[in-house]
């Protein structure tokens, strides 16, 4: 198995460690649920570094990141990040990506640790006129602090300004007295915070200075069960469960990232274009249990007659809710919010309701 730069760290700290995507990663430190309120409440620091970088750089950058992206990239300034998806070429996804710009030439892939040879094979093959491309995965680190007093809390870590910056904009800055580090105002709960990229020789010093930093404003380690909960009550979705190469964004609900203006000829648009506009057979909905029960992935999503209406991608108990939530591909006339729906859960058909995300909004 792969080791981020923080692994000792980790088992110094009595994590329980599991495999995930073939990297030893902390599972949890004290408990999923007490991990999941800390970052809701106050903050928590993940170690984040499995996650995958690319840089895409020279005249032709924009061009390949344009292409191999649903998002429309001409958007983005510099300073700004942008949510997008790599389209499969047969309507599906190959992974879903966060796209840095620096600079007109110079943009960051940041992806799913699951993905990285794969998307990093997939974008190469249509790198056909000549954009440099390089994978830096196994050269940064990532740090993912997360939670409404995160800025507050790090903002004692450099003398830039990071209190006030907008949601998904990023600076490279001195932090922790490390330079060039990239401060990102993103992550993947939903409680506010940031995600910060260093080279591996710095990851033990700076992961210690977040702790250092955190200790007055309560910040806790924070394993992936916890960071699997948490994206879950915000609505976010993850690759392998809710989307995948089968999936299209228009049937996974991320329309909003795939931008049919001029310009934009991104692989598969014509497809998602016909897709918006005659509609698909699934949908991906929120729901939340009526009966007590908890949903898990692959659960079957029946109508009060037990008719076949999709499946569960993502299910859990949320720890701030106290009851079950989840995500689903369903049929019509299931896409309605407030739609009732039945998880089937061993021989019981279960009630839910369909709603709009984010489940928690604290």
């Amino acid at each position: 198995m792969k080791k981020t730069a923080l692994n000792a760290m980790h088992r110094e700290m009595g994590a329980k460690m599991v495999e995930f995507v073939g990297f030893d990663m902390p599972v949890q430190f004290e408990g999923i649920n007490i991990e999941h309120e800390t970052v809701r409440q106050k903050l928590g620091v993940f170690d984040v570094s499995h996650m995958g970088e690319f840089w895409v750089e020279g005249p032709l950058a924009f061009d390949l990141v344009q292409k191999v992206t649903t998002n429309d990239v001409a958007a983005l300034h510099d300073g700004k990040v942008q949510y997008s998806c790599f389209p499969n070429g047969k309507g599906g996804i190959v992974d879903d990506l966060l796209v840095y710009r620096f600079n007109a030439e110079k943009y960051l892939l940041v992806v799913n640790a699951s993905n990285i040879d794969k998307d990093f094979a997939h974008v190469s093959s249509h790198n056909t006129k000549g954009a440099k491309l390089t994978n830096v995965s196994d050269d940064y680190s990532q740090l993912a602090v997360q939670g409404p007093l995160a800025l507050k809390a790090m903002q004692a870590l450099t003398s830039t300004p990071v209190e006030d910056m907008e949601y998904y904009t990023f600076k490279v800055l001195e932090f922790a007295g490390v330079k060039d580090v990239i401060f990102s105002t993103t992550g993947y709960t939903g409680s506010g915070g940031c995600e910060i990229y260093m080279k591996n020789a710095d990851a033990v010093h700076i992961y210690k200075e977040v702790l250092r930093a955190g200790e007055a404003f309560g910040i806790k380690p924070i394993g992936l069960g916890a960071r699997d909960t948490l994206r879950l009550e915000a609505g976010f979705c993850l690759y392998g469960n809710d989307i995948d190469d089968t999936t299209s964004p228009i049937s996974a609900g991320l329309g909003w990232i795939t931008k049919f203006v001029e310009g934009n000829d991104f692989i598969d648009r014509p497809l998602f274009e016909s897709q918006k506009t005659d509609g698909v057979t699934y949908r991906l909905k929120a729901f939340v249990m009526e009966d007590r029960a908890i949903p898990r992935h692959h659960y079957e999503v029946v109508d009060a007659e037990g008719n076949h209406m999709g499946h569960v991608t993502s299910g859990t108990m949320s720890p701030m809710l106290k009851q079950g939530i989840g995500m689903a591909y369903v049929t019509k006339p299931g896409w309605k919010e407030g739609s009732e729906i039945f998880i089937q859960i061993r021989n019981k058909a279960s009630k839910a309701i369909v709603v709009k995300t984010p489940f928690y909004k604290g």
